[in-house]
This record gives C-alpha cells, sequence and structure tokens, in this order.
C-alpha cells in the first residue's frame, strides 16, 4: 500500500471505530461508470460524494452542500457501492481474509464453538434493517456483538453476500453443525407435552378421537 493510499477517504473511512466489517474497495472499480448505475438515485449530493469518495477536487465551493450532510452521503454511497463490489471476485477475496482472521467476530451459539461469521443484510433497502452477523454452521442470523456496529446499515452488504461467497469459495465453508441443546430435568429428557397448559389438556381430553361414533341402544 502506498502513501497516498493510506491517506485516501476508503482508507480513513474504512479505519473507523464502528467501520471494521467494510473492506477497501478498489478506486479503478468506482471509477467504472458502470458499476455505479441507478445509484445516484438513492443518494443525495451524489457528484459531491463521489468526489469526497475519490478524493478529487470538488467544484466552486459555494454550491457545496454542508460538510456533515456531505459525509453522510459520502458515507451511504460508499456503502451502497461496496454491497455490489463484495460479491466480486476481488471483493469476495478481500472480504475472505478478514473472515479468515475471525474480523468479523465469532457465532454466539454455544454449540458453534466460536465459528467466525459474516456480515449480511437483512433488506437490500438503505434505511430498513441494520446489519446482521451470518453463521454458516448453523445457518442462522445474530446481531453483532459489538455495539458500535448497531449503526451499520444492512443494505451496505446486501442480503446474498455469504451465500456468494461461499458458493465462490465452498472449502471456506464449515460443516454444519449437528449438535443440539437437549431440555432436561434431573437429567431425563423433558417431552414435549410436559410444556402443554391446563386448558390445552382438557381440551384433548373432551374431544373424541376421529372415527368414534356412539352406537345407538338397542330396545
Amino acid at each position: 500500500m502506498t502513501d497516498s493510499d493510506e491517506s485516501s477517504w476508503i482508507h480513513w473511512f474504512c479505519k473507523q471505530r464502528g467501520n471494521e466489517f467494510f473492506c477497501e474497495v478498489d478506486e479503478e472499480y468506482i471509477q467504472d461508470k458502470f458499476n455505479l448505475n441507478f445509484l445516484d438515485s438513492n443518494v443525495k449530493n451524489y457528484k459531491c460524494a463521489l468526489e469526497v469518495i475519490l478524493d478529487l477536487n470538488p467544484g466552486s465551493a459555494s454550491e457545496d452542500p454542508a460538510e456533515p450532510e456531505l459525509e453522510a452521503s459520502a458515507e451511504k454511497l460508499y456503502g451502497l457501492i461496496h454491497a455490489r463490489f463484495i460479491l466480486t471476485n476481488r471483493g469476495i477475496e478481500l472480504m475472505l481474509e478478514k473472515y479468515n482472521k475471525g474480523e468479523f467476530g465469532t457465532c454466539p451459539r454455544i454449540f458453534c464453538h466460536q465459528q467466525p461469521v459474516l456480515p449480511i443484510g437483512l433488506s437490500d433497502n438503505p434505511g430498513e434493517e441494520m446489519v446482521a452477523i451470518y453463521c454458516p454452521k448453523c445457518n442462522d442470523v445474530y446481531i453483532p456483538k459489538a455495539s458500535r456496529h448497531s449503526n451499520l446499515d444492512g443494505a451496505f452488504f446486501g442480503t446474498g453476500f455469504p451465500h456468494m461467497l461461499f458458493m465462490e469459495k465452498p472449502d471456506a465453508r464449515p460443516k454444519r453443525g449437528k449438535q443440539k441443546f437437549v431440555p432436561r430435568l434431573f437429567g431425563f429428557k423433558i417431552h414435549h407435552t410436559a410444556y402443554r397448559t391446563a386448558a390445552e389438556n382438557q381440551k384433548d381430553a373432551t374431544v373424541s378421537p376421529v372415527g368414534e361414533i356412539d352406537s345407538p341402544s338397542h330396545i
């Protein structure tokens, strides 16, 4: 990495506390307008935000939006670009490296034995769902452990990213866990009917079995 890379907005943004889930999108990818199709309709101050991300000199200062507003637009635009980039071969390689290092955290489920997880969105629409973590061993999603990740928009990672990664890198996918928690009391397994309420038991007791008909009385 060159000095210019380390001083870039992208590098700065990804190093911010709470942004650890992001990888650094290649500038060449962002400079290709084809990769940015339709994003201009989702981001306010799109042109200025793109200039911020690419460290380009903006136009007339009098026409620029206020700095906090522009920074928010740049972060949103970068997040939406990021969601597309991590579905490419280059993006998958970068995210796989972070996954192998455990940078996304581990599954909170005991029987997954600290299985590394991947970030996932529960919606592809910005502003609808915060980022979750996906465990490939139990095939379930959870809230990230660190509260600093609670403000990350799930759309910045997308609903299909973990599945694309494991389709491209099947050897990275762990075997599904078979161990499950079994409720016990005094060492004995608890039957599912033990949780039935008295009303449910009474209801079943008053219902005649299917096919049972009272025989007519003979005179």
